[in-house]
């Protein structure tokens, strides 16, 4: 009986043993590109900047950033695991390690460096807004007051137009963007506000090319940045070159083209790594 209880426990031991390196043969290789894998965090509904399409492929600029990053860091296409992080688990997600890094319409501010590092800047959004394209009433953010403005629920981007430019501006919260599109489209709301790119990056599906303009407002900066766990300068540093290369190639062009163009998005300049814009 006892050789039997002593068997099941090495068995047991054996299969932990077993279970542990296999799962170590898929976590990240910090970087050196040795054919492990690497976890990256993005968003995967919004369309321009991180969504996963049905057929399970992942595509926008933030994943075209995120993949020429990882290319530089060694990594091959098939290589990268791609996870959504959301707005709300993003810095948990890169404390607990479940990503390498995260590149997710992720705004640099004092308040999430007290927390994570960011690489970058990579690229300076602005908070604007999206009117239909035949709309001319809408001329300076003014002019919102007395009309429906849409958001998701809980948006501080609705809120700062409500509290600082136009506190007479009807806000109607919607679920999603997608629903405030659809709401704008059949003159349900007047118009729609988040960042630009963000914006740009709706405007430009097949679905709704030519029907919304962006109103160029530029009300706030907003600094996109790839974060990375706190005091780890080694891949900050890889990844700032990355970036720095991206640019100077004429990768960071051409994404903001391929994932923009449609909606004929203004986009300022690629920023320099560290110039980060108030």
């Amino acid at each position: 009986m006892q050789l039997r209880k002593v068997t099941a426990a090495s068995a047991a031991v054996l299969a932990l043993a077993i279970t542990a390196t296999a799962c170590g043969s898929n976590k990240d290789d910090g970087g050196s590109g040795d054919g492990k894998k690497i976890t990256i965090g993005i968003k995967i509904d919004q369309p321009g900047l991180g969504l996963k399409t049905p057929d399970g492929k992942y595509t926008g600029f933030d994943v075209d950033v995120a993949t020429y990053v990882a290319k530089e860091l060694g990594y091959k296409a098939e290589d990268i695991v791609f996870k959504e992080t959301k707005s709300a688990d993003r810095e948990t997600a890169i404390e607990r390690g479940d990503v390498k890094f995260i590149a997710a319409t992720y705004s640099i501010n004092d308040e999430r460096l007290q927390k994570v590092d960011f690489a970058g800047p990579y690229l300076l959004a602005h908070q604007d807004i999206l009117v239909r394209a035949d709309d001319k009433t809408i001329k300076s953010p003014a002019d919102l007051n007395k009309k429906k403005l849409c958001s998701v629920t809980g948006s501080t981007s609705a809120k700062n137009v409500k509290d600082k430019l136009a506190p007479k501006a009807d806000l109607q919260e919607f679920g999603g963007y997608s629903e405030c599109l659809t709401g704008l489209e059949n003159k349900v709301v007047d118009a729609l506000t988040t960042d630009d790119s963000i914006l740009a990056g709706f405007a430009s599906q097949q679905s709704f090319q030519g029907k919304f303009k962006l109103a160029g407002f530029k009300m706030t900066n907003e600094n996109y940045g790839i974060g990375l766990k706190k005091g780890d300068a080694d891949l900050k540093k890889k990844i700032d070159a990355a970036l720095t290369k991206m640019v100077s190639d004429g990768s960071w062009d051409k994404a903001v083209k391929d994932n923009f163009g449609p909606a004929n998005y203004k986009n300022e300049p690629a920023p320099k790594i560290g110039n980060i814009v108030k």
